[in-house]
């Protein structure tokens, strides 16, 4: 039977990674993410893991790198200036193909920027911040349920794709509390025969996240691309809302934004709109071809991405659609949330006029 609790998103997604089995956390202190830290130092000694509050952000992403490849199921937390601070790590990590879960409750930038929702990190995370061709799972909660529920999918997926999951949230997901069942969600532990476990009677393991010799470096990279190819095959997940042949304006926006979206279809259905929304759960791998499903087959359809930030997403947006005079956009910076009012006054004066 599922248990219901009233949490802030921080602690769902913590609680939720103690339920998936998680017995190793490694972070820093950083708003709005703390709570997440917080809640494994009460909880995960209590259940039999090892918690660390790390002496910086770079210590923390190093001792999960360390953890992963001894076979744990691993986790850091952080907020934006912390994940940049990371980056050069999480490329290590990739290329060695370790399994980890890396949650990032972005915060207002660019620099130290401040405390508020926004959702500038898009660039950072989905693209790779760090060096070389790589990339990471990134999903995009958009309630606490959510959030809960998607923790697991984390780290089921990091094992079976030996790849690091990005649980990417901000301020307004990791602070606002709701209702939600903490589901009894299973989540296999998958054997990793290539851990470095201790040499029992068996050849020796060895995790090395780099190649001196190019062409054996090309080959460790063209194996990855291969991986990639086939988790954009399988693992992307979105939610539609709305959209049928009669609708007018298709929004695109992820996380908070995406939520706020729901609430502008409701207000322009009572305007006479038709309005729809395609929320990409996971923004890496993105929901292309969907976008341009209905891009290419419905000629007469707009799109407007929304987000908090200067545009990011819309780069990926623009790819699928690939016609730009079918896209605009709607943003806010710097911490600043959007409300359904505005996003509706800037459809109905700007881009269904």
């Amino acid at each position: 039977m599922s248990e219901k609790k009233f949490m802030k998103g921080n602690e769902a997604i913590a609680e939720a990674a103690i339920r998936a089995g998680l017995n190793f956390y490694a972070g820093y202190p950083i708003t709005p993410a703390t709570e997440i830290l917080e809640y494994f130092a009460v909880h995960l000694p209590a259940k039999g893991g090892v918690f660390i509050q790390a002496a910086s952000e770079i210590e923390a992403i190093n001792m999960v790198y360390g953890a992963a490849a001894g076979g744990a199921r691993a986790m850091t937390s952080s907020s934006s200036p912390g994940m940049s601070l990371k980056m050069e790590c999480i490329s290590y990590i990739a290329l060695a193909e370790l399994p980890c879960v890396i949650v990032d409750i972005m915060r207002g930038g660019p620099g130290l920027g401040d405390i508020q929702p926004a959702q500038s990190d898009y660039f950072q995370i989905v693209k790779g911040g760090g060096h070389g061709d790589y990339r990471l799972i990134v999903f995009a909660p958009s309630t606490v349920q959510e959030a809960y529920d998607l923790t697991f999918e984390s780290y089921s997926l990091a094992d079976r794709w030996r790849i690091p999951v990005v649980i990417l949230g901000d301020g307004a997901l990791g602070q606002v509390k709701e209702g939600i069942e903490l589901r009894e969600k299973s989540s296999v532990l998958i054997e990793k025969p290539w851990a470095l476990s201790g040499a029992k009677g068996r050849k020796s393991n060895r995790i090395v996240p780099f190649n001196l010799e190019p062409l054996e470096l090309e080959k460790m990279n063209l194996a990855l691309q291969e991986k990639y190819r086939a988790i954009e095959k399988s693992e992307v997940c979105f939610e539609e809302v709305n959209i049928n042949f009669e609708t007018e304006l298709i929004i695109v926006a992820y996380g908070t934004c995406g939520r706020i979206a729901k609430s502008v279809i409701k207000m322009a259905a009572e305007n006479g709109l038709h309005i729809g929304l395609i929320r990409p759960i996971t923004l890496w791998p993105f929901p292309c071809d969907e976008i341009r499903y209905w891009a290419c087959n419905f000629p007469n359809k707009k799109f407007l991405v929304v987000e908090m930030s200067a545009g990011q997403m819309i780069e990926d947006v623009r790819l699928a659609v690939g016609d730009d005079k079918k896209i605009s956009f709607y943003g806010k910076m710097g911490g600043v949330v959007p409300t359904p009012e505005e996003i509706l006054e800037e459809i109905e004066r700007r881009v269904l006029c």
